[in-house]
């Protein structure tokens, strides 16, 4: 399965009043696995930017003034998002400048939801957690995704960030496990499946040296997180 995580920066809030994209941001990840391809590019609107917006992203008109316009790129961007499925945070939002910038293209040029399916990431967050805060930040904060970069929106690190909150988010099984045991109570069996073990051996696999340090940089994380030490280091105690 390949999806491209996706977000923008632009001059305002409204592509009906003329706003227009200045930053776009894709990472690739296929079979749930970063696959270090993207593609990034700031571009040239051509307009005069919001003040709200640029203490936003930081990004001035003369910054841009010498980037591509998004005619330029246009053609490459669809190829890189083609046949994938799209994981936006509020997607219509970037969805609605996007398909605005391809009309400007002519009639025939292709529109977002033509080229592939989109996921909006916001919505699965109010699923999760409703009545909750389900901003990117907040969701860095659920989640322990470190975010302390990100002092400026940036649309190649945001789309970075929200592959790694997506990926914390969609990575239980609950449902499935939950799910199997309906339909077996539903059926009359036991919920519980004895196995017998005996004469069982198990292999036991040692963690390489990355991995002892990837699990020691995760525990400082919740650490930091819960102000104190994480209820795993005293379980190690």
């Amino acid at each position: 399965m390949r999806q491209v995580i996706l977000d923008t920066e632009t001059t305002g809030l409204d592509p009906e009043q003329g706003h227009r994209i200045i930053e776009v941001g894709c990472v690739e990840m296929v079979n749930r696995r970063l696959t270090g391809r993207t593609f990034h590019q700031y571009l040239n609107p051509e307009r005069d930017i919001d003040p709200g917006a640029q203490e936003v992203h930081g990004l001035s008109a003369a910054f841009l003034a010498d980037k591509p316009r998004f005619a330029d790129i246009a053609e490459e961007l669809v190829e890189f998002v083609k046949g994938a499925e799209l994981v936006i945070h509020n997607a219509p939002f970037d969805v609605g400048f996007l398909d605005s910038e391809l009309a400007r293209l002519g009639e025939d040029a292709a529109r977002l939801r033509d080229c592939c399916p989109v996921l909006d990431t916001l919505v699965l967050a109010r699923e999760m957690h409703p009545g909750q805060r389900n901003s990117l930040d907040a969701l860095c904060r659920r989640y322990h995704v470190d975010n302390s970069q990100r002092e400026l929106h940036g649309a190649l690190l945001d789309a970075r960030i929200l592959g790694d909150v997506y990926l914390a988010m969609t990575g239980g099984q609950a449902a499935l496990s939950l799910g199997n045991e309906q339909r077996s109570s539903s059926r009359g069996e036991d919920a519980v499946r004895r196995i017998d073990r005996s004469g069982l051996v198990l292999a036991v696999v040692e963690p390489t040296t990355a991995e002892l340090a990837a699990h020691e940089a995760s525990l400082d994380r919740l650490d930091a997180a819960v102000d104190g030490e994480c209820l795993w280091r005293k379980l190690d105690a």
